[in-house]
């Protein structure tokens, strides 16, 4: 159901921004620059092959907004809240797909967990609308109405992780403003975290003692690692490049290697050159995209829980724990397995798909390295190269990012469920390895 229910929103999207209504002369987009299109805006990739702000009309730009949030937001999800609206209630067959996408641990979250995803998303998503929009009329003397429009359109795309942007230069025009970055900012972080965690911080914050799940202390503390990681590593590569940070002053390079940070577990937008960017930096894009955000929620990549999982594994085995402990807690046999299963599949997936597109194209190994993990992440950040791919190229990005949203999250659902259980045991024999 998750799997078709994207594909159906892909191929309408495809079908809809093919009307010469979505284009901006009135002409019949090719199919395989719509296809693109729709399957980046659905999910939630941000990675294009035309500008978005020149080539689609006005409608075509709404229509690829509406997109990027139903893709977001999740199918099933935007169904379940649908059935909600009309009758009240749930059947259970509601309640085990919305479980699929959401996540939730019990039947029981279920309902809570879908008035947390909606009232998340629609307070957040007009909080920063609002800020966006006073900033761009009042700062930058844009009409109300084209502000208010640009302001909802990069607040849906922050919040969703989508890295959609009206602009050529994404947000690289204000990467001086804190005004605009620090909401978006803000946005992508909320959107990032997964709504688990986000159902979780708003229910135990009503209890007087509230304690976090291990799920959650992951998530959130995982996320701010990274992000200072991230930050401290960028403002050192790139504090002399002419061509990034060199010209800011001390604030507003902190500024823009927050943002850049952020951004790289999935946002999609950059406040600065990314075709000019050190190897050093670009090496650390690798990992914070191929890591992405929290799970069930609208960021991409592998989860920062199965990463910091397996982190938790080699500190154990380190120590010579013989089962994974975190917070007076242990971490099951199955999760582990779960989250070697996913790394692996999704490096084989990534390593595959390189192969394919290297054989076909003659452009730098570092950007086609970037370019591939950035589909699959569904991160969006490009070095330039993406309209540039010649049309099978292409279309394994297409692939990249519609297995990178489906799959991992299918993926993961289907390990979790598939347990089998066996009344017997075969002798254990220890191998070498290392």
């Amino acid at each position: 159901m998750l799997v078709l229910s994207f594909l159906a929103a892909t191929a309408l999207g495809t079908g809809l921004l093919m009307l010469p209504l979505a284009h901006a002369r009135g002409e019949v987009a090719p199919f395989l620059t719509a296809l693109f299109t729709a399957t980046s805006a659905v999910c939630v990739t941000g990675l294009v092959v035309v500008d978005t702000g020149t080539y689609w009309s006005p409608a075509g730009q709404a229509l690829i907004m509406a997109l990027f949030q139903v893709g977001g937001f999740g199918m099933m999800t935007s169904a379940t809240l649908m059935g909600l609206l009309i009758g009240g209630q749930l059947k259970l067959r509601s309640r085990l797909l919305l479980q699929a996408e959401t996540h939730s641990l019990t039947l029981g979250d279920v309902r809570s967990v879908a008035r947390v995803v909606f009232g998340v998303t629609v307070v957040t998503e007009l909080l920063i609308a609002a800020l966006l929009t006073a900033r761009f009329a009042l700062g930058y003397g844009m009409p109300w109405g084209e502000a208010a429009w640009q302001g909802l359109f990069h607040s849906v795309s922050a919040f969703n992780n989508a890295g959609f942007s009206t602009w050529s230069d994404s947000v690289m025009r204000f990467v001086r403003d804190g005004w605009v970055l620090i909401p978006l900012t803000l946005s992508i972080v909320i959107g990032g975290l997964g709504f688990p965690v986000l159902h979780e911080l708003i229910i135990e914050r009503k209890q007087q003692r509230p304690k976090w799940s291990i799920h959650a202390v992951l998530t959130v503390w995982g996320s701010l690692a990274l992000i200072v990681a991230g930050t401290v590593l960028i403002f050192l590569a790139e504090m002399d490049n002419p061509k990034t940070l060199a010209p800011l002053g001390l604030f507003e390079k902190a500024l823009a290697s927050v943002f850049t940070s952020v951004a790289a577990r999935t946002a999609g937008f950059n406040a600065i050159d990314f075709t000019a960017l050190t190897s050093e930096t670009l090496a650390l894009h690798y990992l914070l995209m191929f890591i992405g955000g929290g799970s069930a929620g609208t960021a991409g990549g592998v989860k920062v829980t199965t990463f910091f999982v397996l982190m938790l594994v080699v500190w154990n085995e380190i120590r010579g724990n013989p089962d994974v402990d975190f917070r007076g807690r242990r971490i099951s046999t199955a999760v582990q397995r779960q989250a070697v299963s996913i790394l692996v599949l999704s490096a084989a997936m990534v390593a595959l798909s390189l192969l394919v597109i290297l054989s076909v194209v003659e452009l730098p190994l570092e950007k086609v390295i970037f370019e591939v993990i950035s589909a699959f992440a569904t991160v969006g950040l490009s070095t330039g190269i993406t309209a540039e791919l010649p049309p099978a190229a292409q279309t394994v990005i297409i692939a990249l990012m519609f297995i990178g949203r489906v799959g991992v999250v299918t993926l993961a659902m289907a390990l979790a469920t598939n347990q089998i259980r066996r009344s017997f045991r075969y002798p254990e024999e220890k191998l070498i390895v290392g």
